[in-house]
């Protein structure tokens, strides 16, 4: 979602990523952006204003740098785009035209080849250089142009001067393959990018496009964002529901595999909460609608996954600041190369080491390194998102390859978060109906604990009765009935409050009462453990995670059970929230910890500490807004094996963007060394360039398929 001071642009026709780089390191310069970050893969543009900044100024600035870098770049609103519905196919009709002059460049040079012998030599030079400016010209004019605005050494002005020297040593042949060959390249790397983003795109095709609104007695298509809260929506089978709501007639079952990952349909009725993205599949449903479509959890889930490439990888970064002091000092060698031994070493021709220096040239292209690598992280996000797990960042997605510690909260993470009251055991002195007394005292709190106790009670609870109700966190709650201060929560806060009582030794969750400072008894409610934790355990433990640690507000008993039948390595139970954040700071100093800290919590009650550790793992991010605002990753399921999954894919992206890092240096070391020693022609080296880089960018596709659950 688009804010006041956040910009986003789309630019069209933007083919080259050392360009996109630039771009992005010169507006992030400008006074009153904040952060500037250009997504190459979906050719966006994300700006964050400073306060007090004046929007129309820096986007007036913007557009300057971006014509004087790219001026063949398309800028064009994101917000206007979406609000109209437009798109652009002006990247196609160029590669339609691409094609076109690589078909007939192909012609001419395919005839100056095959008839070299039999042609005059003035007629075959001619063809070769009708070849290369077909697919040349656009190179060559960048080039120059680059050159007047003090921009010299991008992959333009290397294919120039490679290409140009190779005519002027009369390599004619190989001055056009090289041409041809980059040009292919090129066109070969743009569909591949295209693809990737296509692939996202299917995933952007949850967000609905209309939504049937009753408005009196008649139901009015509108688009989603003009619907109202409150309103009521009808869905028919096979349709998305547009946003989100509360189901007020109708029953139905909901596929929610576009935002969850899980193929699994759910059942609702009247009652059940409904969201945004899911697709009704049987039956009518009648919907009351509770979020605007800009905060439904659909749109929420689109701008996670959208802007998540804006967060750069540490690895992503490196490698941006390497390319523009490499591409600099591979050049000076090759200049180096072709004056140097002609001048020092008896024999050495200028022809002979001219046409190493090109070579040399040629292979020194970083494009395999600038491109592949986002686009891996790219892949690496889109598929996690496929898989119901969104990464706010490359960032993330790198700490979670070091993972070395992972600390989970037990309840609503662990354990189902449905309480149930298990034990009523009351006090001797105490007469009443102790069940009764705990619902009263409980009524008017949220917590899971009161709504199990409310549940065991099973009546209507007479609201009148209770009066000056306070909830202190982690502890119980202070209140009255008829008139007389009752007390319900932990031991610790009774006897805090002077109730003499002994403590109970059931394993669960003890619930005290105290009525007019006596002891009244106490509830034992339990909870279950999920399906699924012991398999995230023992795939976090096959994956090279060092130390599990449990942390829970619960009572010690509880948290040892839980912990030992999962196989925990550390418990630290009855912690209130903020000694969860001394708990997470004190296992970040403590010793032999070699890798990021991970938090998984439930999101609504964990912010802090999600935001404290090097990671923070929001679960069950389905209707949560808090676990989508707090959480660097959100798993859209309750499953805590999502975890295990997270670090599955973060390190298959990161295997993935090493091969290429390796495979692209390795290979242009070799063919560098080749070349400057003679071995290496003009072919080579064009493998060594754009061969790798496709190489390495359909190796960094490979992460964005990746189907295994």
């Amino acid at each position: 979602m688009e804010t006041a001071r956040r910009r986003e642009l789309v630019l069209e026709n933007l083919d080259c990523a050392d360009c996109a780089a630039r771009i992005e390191a010169q507006v992030g310069k400008l006074d009153g952006v904040s952060r500037a970050s250009l997504d190459f893969v979906l050719k966006r543009l994300t700006l964050d204003l400073r306060p007090g900044s004046s929007p129309v100024d820096v986007m007036a600035r913007t557009n300057r740098i971006i014509h004087d870098i790219e001026p063949g770049v398309v800028v064009q609103d994101l917000g206007r785009l979406a609000a109209t519905g437009d798109s652009d196919d002006g990247d196609d009709a160029f590669s339609r035209a691409r094609i076109v002059r690589l078909a007939v460049a192909v012609a001419f040079y395919a005839a100056a080849l095959a008839f070299a012998a039999a042609l005059p030599p003035a007629l075959g030079i001619t063809l070769y250089l009708a070849a290369y400016l077909l697919v040349g010209a656009d190179v060559l004019i960048a080039a120059g142009r680059n050159i007047l605005h003090g921009r010299v050494f991008d992959e333009n002005f290397l294919m120039a001067v490679a290409t140009l020297g190779a005519f002027a040593i009369r390599a004619y042949p190989e001055a056009v393959a090289v041409m041809l060959f980059y040009q292919a390249g090129e066109f070969f790397e743009k569909l591949a990018i295209g693809h990737s983003r296509r692939s996202i795109d299917a995933l952007m095709d949850i967000r609905p496009d209309s939504a049937n609104v009753r408005r009196g007695d008649v139901l009015v298509k509108v688009p989603p964002d003009e619907v109202l809260v409150g309103e009521r929506i009808s869905v028919r089978p096979g349709e998305r529901v547009p946003l989100d709501g509360r189901v007020r007639e109708g029953v139905s079952t909901l596929d929610a595999s576009a935002l969850t990952g899980e193929s699994l349909p759910r059942g609702v009725r009247p009652g059940d909460e409904v969201f945004a993205g899911t697709i009704n599949l049987n039956g009518l449903l009648e919907i009351e609608t509770t979020k605007a479509f800009g905060e439904s959890t659909v749109s929420r889930v689109l701008d996670l996954v959208q802007h998540a490439s804006a967060c750069k990888a540490p690895t992503e970064t490196f490698i941006a600041k390497f390319a523009r002091v490499y591409t600099p000092a591979v050049v000076g060698i090759a200049a180096s190369l072709a004056v140097l031994p002609p001048l020092l070493v008896p024999g050495a021709t200028f022809s002979a080491w001219i046409y190493r220096a090109l070579v040399f040239l040629v292979v020194s292209c970083p494009c395999a390194l600038v491109i592949s690598i986002p686009l891996g992280y790219f892949g690496g996000i889109g598929a996690a998102s496929r898989h119901g797990i969104l990464v706010k960042g490359g960032n993330y997605l790198e700490a979670l390859n070091r993972v070395d510690t992972v600390v989970f909260d037990k309840t609503g993470t662990l354990t189902k978060g449905v309480f149930e009251v298990i034990l009523v055991e009351r006090a001797a002195s105490f007469d009443g109906d102790l069940l009764e007394l705990a619902a009263l005292a409980e009524h008017h709190s949220n917590h899971p604990i009161a709504a199990s106790i409310g549940r065991a009670y099973g009546k209507a609870v007479d609201a009148r009765r209770i009066g000056g109700h306070e909830e202190i966190p982690g502890q119980g709650v202070r209140t009255r009935v008829d008139d007389v201060p009752v007390l319900a929560g932990n031991a610790d806060y009774l006897r805090r409050a002077g109730v003499v009582f002994d403590e109970a030794t059931e394993p669960g969750t003890v619930v005290y009462l105290a009525k007019d400072g006596h002891y009244a008894g106490h509830l034992v409610i339990a909870d279950e453990i999920k399906e699924d934790a012991a398999l995230a355990m023992r795939r976090l433990r096959e994956a090279g995670v060092r130390r599990l640690v449990m942390l829970t507000g619960d009572s010690r008993a509880v948290g040892e059970k839980v912990g030992r039948e999962l196989g925990f390595d550390e418990i630290h139970a009855e912690l209130l929230p903020d000694r969860k954040v001394e708990a997470i700071e004190a296992l970040e100093r403590s010793s032999g910890r070699r890798g990021s800290l991970v938090f998984v919590g439930d999101g609504i009650n964990d912010a802090p500490v999600l935001a404290r550790a090097d990671v923070g793992i929001a679960m069950g991010g389905l209707g949560s807004d808090a676990a989508i605002e707090a959480a660097d990753v959100v798993l859209m399921t309750d499953e805590p094996s999502k975890v295990a999954e997270a670090v599955r894919l973060a390190r298959r992206t990161r295997r993935i963007v090493w091969q290429n890092i390796v495979l692209a240096l390795g290979i242009k070391a070799v063919v560098l060394l080749l070349g400057a020693a003679g071995l290496a022609t003009m072919w080579e080296a064009v493998f060594a360039d754009m061969g790798v880089a496709m190489i390495a960018i359909f190796n960094a596709m490979r992460v964005l398929n990746d189907r295994k659950g």
